[in-house]
């Protein structure tokens, strides 16, 4: 038991620190290929604070706790947006393009959606998982290709994007150093990534059968909030810079990388079948809800959204309740 709790906490730790790094990498990489900052947040930063869920949900998935892998999925999904966005908007208003509120929200809506459905029957079975990475590839696929042509249309075409974005048609040598360095953080966050991850996995279902609580109350609130921790960094620290494309994405990304890849790559390791009911009537309902709580907190008539403190500290409440309900549930 002891030993189990030293391998959480420091498999927590290793994970925050490695993922920042990762993350540091992979902008270092993307804004040397000219990419847009709500890409960025999206794809490289959503993508890889995402990357302690997939291979938290990978391995437990392996080692056979596929509800540990759901937990922490849709888990990570709720804290993202009623913690991490909550705390956030508290610290500093969020400003939401547009297209966001009309388009890559209700995206990301309609994959929360497709997820009830599939879990309905209280299985999700290897075709699920397949379906599930497909369905994440075309998605992930239209956002790139619209925010390079949003891109492309703003530089000028006819200039490649790097080109563009550096000012010059190739790069200086200092600028190879920074990318060689981004890189080498790459690699190495990433490999710190995987041996956290599995210490943190192990570390929380011995706690789990220790204690006699369910993986999937495991999965929802310490893995959940544990693996979150870097999109909350990284989130809070976008919106004290002024980067709200960056803050907003980030979480969005994150969300459709845990609904789509995360639960599809654990599908497709280990069917997950008599999945607990708890999911499909109170957790993946709340994610929705509070998907559609962004939409309806952040609009504005005129112009672009925006998260305002009073929206924050109501995505806050809503999640110190959720916690609450989980624990009262789990004593019953």
């Amino acid at each position: 038991m002891i030993l189990a709790i030293v391998a959480v906490i420091a498999g927590l730790a290793v994970l925050v620190w490695s993922a920042d790094k990762f993350v540091d990498g992979a902008v270092g990489v993307a804004k040397f290929c000219g990419m847009s900052t709500l890409l960025i947040g999206m794809v490289i930063i959503g993508f890889g604070t995402s990357a302690p869920e997939l291979t938290v949900s990978a391995i437990s998935a392996a080692q056979g706790n596929p509800e540990l892998a759901l937990g922490n999925a849709y888990g990570s999904n709720i804290a993202n947006i009623a913690l991490i966005l909550g705390t956030t908007a508290l610290i500093s208003p969020i400003l939401m393009q547009r297209s966001v509120l009309r388009s890559d929200l209700p995206i990301l809506i309609a994959v929360s959606v497709l997820s009830i459905i599939l879990v309905s029957d209280g299985s999700v079975m290897r075709s699920n998982g397949v379906l599930l990475l497909l369905v994440f590839a075309v998605t992930m696929g239209y956002s790139i290709w619209r925010e390079i042509r949003k891109a492309k249309m703003e530089k000028g075409e006819g200039l490649p994007l790097a080109a563009a974005s550096l000012g010059e048609s190739s790069a200086t040598p200092s600028e190879k150093g920074s990318l060689g360095k981004s890189i080498l953080w790459l690699v190495l966050g990433f490999a710190l990534l995987v041996a956290s991850s599995r210490a943190l996995v192990w570390g929380a279902v011995d706690i789990a059968r220790t204690l006699g609580v369910s993986d999937l109350l495991i999965g929802l609130t310490i893995v959940a909030i544990g693996t979150s921790l870097p999109e909350l960094a990284s989130s809070i620290a976008a919106a004290r810079k002024g980067e709200n494309d960056l803050a907003l994405g980030n979480i969005i990304g994150s969300n459709l990388f845990n609904t789509l890849a995360v639960v599809g790559v654990a599908a497709t390791i280990s069917p997950m079948e008599d999945i607990e009911k708890a999911v499909t009537y109170r957790d993946m309902p709340l994610m929705v809800a509070l998907t559609v709580a962004l939409i309806v907190l952040g609009f504005r008539r005129k112009g672009d959204g925006r998260l305002n403190r009073i929206a924050g500290a109501i995505l806050l409440a809503v999640y110190i309740g959720y916690l609450a309900l989980l624990i009262v549930q789990a004593k019953a």
